[in-house]
Parts: C-alpha cells; structure tokens; sequence
C-alpha cells in the first residue's frame, strides 16, 4: 500500500513538473518569436521613431510607424477602465465576504464566474448595438464608439477578476482582528474600513494590477467599440485605437517580412513586455509583505 501511495505521489511530481517546464518552454518559444520578428524594424527606423512619434500610418509613401497614439489609447482606456472596475469590485468584495449570507454569497460567485465565461465578442456587440447608440444619444455625440464606450465594457470585464481575488484577500484576514477591533468598540463599518482593508491590501493590490492586464491585453471588444482612430486621445469622448485592436486588423493585411509585418510584431513586443511587468509588479506586491 505505501508503495503504491509512494509510486502515485511520485507520478504526480514528474506530472507536475513536466508541467512547468512545458509552460516554460513554450513561454521562451513565443518570447523568441516576438522579438525575432520584431526587432528587424529598427534596422529601418531609430527607436525615438517609433516609440515616440505620432503618427502610425502603414500603408503611407514612406509609412509612418509611431506608435505613441497606440501606445497612449491603450493606457487612456485601461486608465478609464480601472477607475470604473476597481471601486466596484472591491465594493463586490467587500459586501460578499462581510455582509452577505451563505446563500447569497454563493449566488453572487455564481453570476461573477457567469460573467467571466462570456465572451469578449458578445461584449462588443452589446457595445456596438446598445451602449455605444445609447450613449451617443445620450451625450449628443458624434459617434457613440469611443473610449468611454470601451472603457465602459472594458470594467465591466474586470470586475470578475478584482471582485474575486478582493473577496480572496477579505477572507484570509485573521477573525481574531475583527474580534479585537470591536472589543476596542468599533463598529462593523469601522472595522472594515480601518481593519480588515488594511489587512488585506496587498491582496487587493494584486486583484487590481491582474484587472489592469485582463483589460490592457483584450482585442475583440475594444476593436469593435473604440471608435478605431490612430490618434492621440485626449477625452474619453473621443475615439481611440489601442494596440491590441491594431495588431488583430491589420496583421491579416500585412506581407510577411515586410516593415509593416515587422512593426506589428514590434507592437507585440512592447504588449509583452507591459503585460509582463505587470504580473511581476502584481506578483511583488502579494509576495513582499509576506516577507516582512
């Protein structure tokens, strides 16, 4: 019997492992891919270029790849997006681990996890029918696809993720704070506030910057409501194009091999390396206070 518990655990190691080294592996694979492609750009173009112009215009005689006005979309539409998603789920967070009942509880986690399995295309067509209609007419616009239209969609994507991990943090806070803060005659709302928050911050933290790259790394969605315009926004009001919408309509355009094929993978490349610096940052912000 203690062999074949011995023989079991030990399968499930090399499982385990093989695992990890497969996610590794394939990791490495389209890092090398990115930057391979990516690279060869700037043996045509500086980096100041493209990193800080203006401008992106491909198919121009010669093209123009700036890719600032990309660049500057996708944050303006994480920023908006974030500011929207982050005080409603923490707010989620906060009334399913401390005020609602079992029952409750596990209906509320029902529908966020419902929320998170519908597809990001569905999101863009409730966008591009209703809410970007809607809010044109609402607000008198122009064009009711912009990035206050995307934002919109965008935190209503990321709630899940924040709600979740929030609720997460919530609970793992030791009852024994709770118990002395209200021996100290605080009330529930106090407790809250100035206790249980503060406890769980760094778990929250961690909900919003995994939020921030659930939203900067969505496609489908902000192609269909952004409003699809190459230029520096300056208002939610205005359109934008984010640099995930850009890759997904014009890579299906392009030649391979030529410096439009190549600036796209350069796209890629900076998409990567934010995504990566916020998992990090994330990762740093649960681990640190672990450690202190």
């Amino acid at each position: 019997m203690k062999k074949s518990l011995h023989l079991k655990d030990k399968i499930m190691k090399n499982v385990c492992f093989i695992s990890s080294l497969t996610s590794i592996f394939f990791l490495t694979g389209i890092t090398i891919i990115l930057f391979k492609e990516g690279l060869p750009l700037f043996k045509e173009i500086g980096f100041a270029e493209f990193f800080l112009g203006k401008s992106w215009y491909p198919t121009f005689d010669p093209p123009d790849f700036g890719m600032l006005p990309l660049f500057i979309g996708s944050l303006w539409i994480t920023f908006g997006a974030i500011l929207i998603a982050a005080p409603f789920g923490i707010s989620i967070a906060i009334f399913i681990s401390e005020f609602s009942s079992p029952k409750t509880q596990i209906f509320l986690k029902s529908m966020i996890e419902l929320l998170t399995g519908i597809p990001s295309v569905v999101f863009g067509f409730l966008g591009l029918v209703f809410l970007g209609p809607w809010l044109q007419k609402l607000l008198g616009l122009p064009v009711g696809l912009n990035s206050l239209t995307a934002s919109l969609l965008l935190a209503l994507m990321a709630i899940p993720t924040i709600s979740s991990l929030s609720e997460e943090a919530l609970f793992s806070v030791s009852r024994h704070f709770k118990e002395a803060s209200y021996a100290l005659g605080a009330t529930k709302w106090e407790t809250i506030i100035k206790v249980v928050v503060p406890a769980a911050f760094p778990g929250i933290n961690t909900a919003i910057f995994l939020g921030i790259g659930r939203v900067i790394g969505e496609t489908m969605t902000v192609l269909m409501v952004a409003g699809g315009a190459a230029i520096i926004p300056h208002s939610f009001l205005q359109p934008a194009r984010p640099i995930t919408a850009t890759i997904a309509l014009e890579m299906g355009e392009t030649v391979v091999g030529s410096s439009h094929y190549h600036a796209l993978f350069a796209l890629a490349c900076v998409l990567f390396i934010l995504n990566l610096l916020l998992n990090l940052t994330a990762n740093y912000l649960f681990v640190k206070p672990r450690r202190t």
